[in-house]
Order: C-alpha cells, then sequence, then structure tokens
C-alpha cells in the first residue's frame, strides 16, 4: 500500500490521531512485513493480513476522534499475560492506543507476533 493511500484515509482526523495511527502502522508493518495493508475508508480501518479475505485478517488499526484501536481478529484465542486486550466479541479484541507510548509496549508487540503465530499453524 503506498504512503500516499494512507495519507489520503488520514486527512479527516486530527494530527495527534493521524500521529499515532502511523505510529501503530509503523510497528505492526515492522512485526509483519509481509502483510498486505488494505485502507478499507468506508468501514474506516486499515487491515493486515496474509490475503483480502476476512479470514486472511490478523489486525487492523481504526482511528477515533482522540485515540486509536488496534484491532485482532482472532483475539479471543491470543495469550494476553498483560490484560491489553479489550471488548466482548465472540473472536475480535481490540487494543486502545491513546499515546505514542502504549504502542511501544512490549505486550502490544507480543499480541502481534502471536497473532501472525496463530495465522501460520
Amino acid at each position: 500500500m503506498s504512503d500516499s493511500t494512507v495519507e489520503d484515509f488520514l486527512k479527516s482526523y486530527n494530527p495527534e490521531v493521524r500521529q499515532l495511527v502511523l505510529k501503530t502502522r509503523a510497528v505492526v508493518l515492522a512485526v509483519i512485513p509481509d502483510a498486505i495493508e488494505q485502507v478499507d475508508s468506508p468501514s474506516k480501518i486499515i487491515a493486515y493480513g496474509f490475503g483480502l479475505k476476512y479470514a486472511d485478517l490478523i489486525c487492523a488499526i481504526a482511528p477515533y476522534k482522540s485515540y486509536v484501536n488496534l484491532i485482532f481478529s482472532q483475539a479471543a484465542q491470543l495469550p494476553d499475560p498483560r490484560g491489553l486486550l479489550t471488548g466482548t466479541g465472540k473472536r475480535a479484541r481490540h487494543v486502545k492506543i491513546k499515546t505514542a507510548t502504549d504502542i511501544e509496549s512490549p505486550g502490544v508487540r507480543s499480541l502481534l507476533e502471536a497473532a501472525v503465530a496463530s495465522m501460520t499453524h
């Protein structure tokens, strides 16, 4: 995905949220460098997976007015010893990212690594 497509998607968000999205995106792509990145404007997310179908989805970034959710599509089965995941979905859960420090948490990287491992086994 080109940076310009992501930048276009983020134009309607305030600078702080844009920076949180870009920081979150950098961490996601560092952990999953071969992920396919898709901007889904109607759903207001940037999705990452090993294919284009929902079954291939690893995670997604969902910007809001003052924070970003990092959504894990199969989080109910992921180990979460730090208790970062929130939500009550049957499968999906999210980590709320309010500051750049939140995305730098080792727990977030561990969740991303576990999500990738669960997709490749």
